[in-house]
């Protein structure tokens, strides 16, 4: 097997909280080869994915802000990279984990903790693992998987600025690179 590089995307929230993808998005791939990109969910608009689509073939899942023009998009997804099993996911998981969740991020703050057993249990097989809907960017290996979520690629927050991820698969085994955005949002789309 040889090198492959994917592109890892989640929370772009356009147009709901951004008028477009930062200009840097597009250029980063294209710089890394990925040869796939994986959306993690809240895309919002499918023009979204077809801008994404020029540089190379995209995966995306549902993500709680997809429930209207996209909500064709499944919840997850189990892919295969010459031998390589990664699931996609958004994190939102059902109504009650959803409602939990909020309520847990709103009382006691965010914890990884608190994903990790959903993301086990959607994906048991999976070496590696993307997801989005927290907008906190982490590379982090849990009982043997790669655990990556790319964080928000339009939504600062107090802590990350805007970010997405790169996944290297090479002789069977998954690295995750972060990459931080500094660059402006591109005017808000027609």
């Amino acid at each position: 097997m040889g090198k492959i590089v994917l592109g890892l995307i989640a929370d772009t929230h356009i147009p709901d909280r951004a008028g477009g993808l930062r200009p840097d998005i597009l250029p980063i791939f294209r710089a890394a080869g990925v040869t796939t990109i994986l959306h993690a969910g809240d895309v919002s608009v499918p023009a979204v994915l077809t801008e994404l689509e020029t540089v190379a073939p995209v995966h995306a899942v549902r993500g709680n802000r997809d429930i209207y023009r996209l909500r064709a998009l499944p919840m997850t997804r189990l892919l295969d990279f010459e031998g390589v099993t990664v699931g996609l996911a958004h994190g939102q998981g059902n109504l009650w984990f959803y409602l939990h969740e909020k309520l847990r991020v709103y009382t006691v703050g965010y914890s990884l903790a608190f994903y990790l057993g959903y993301l086990h249990k959607t994906f048991p097989t999976a070496q590696a693992i993307v997801f989005g809907h927290s907008h906190q960017p982490i590379i982090h290996q849990s009982r043997g998987k790669l655990i990556i979520n790319p964080g928000s690629a339009c939504c600062p927050d107090m802590k990350h600025p805007p970010s997405v991820a790169l996944l290297h698969l090479e002789n069977g085994k998954a690295t995750g690179e972060l990459v931080w955005l500094k660059k402006q949002v591109s005017p808000h789309r027609p």
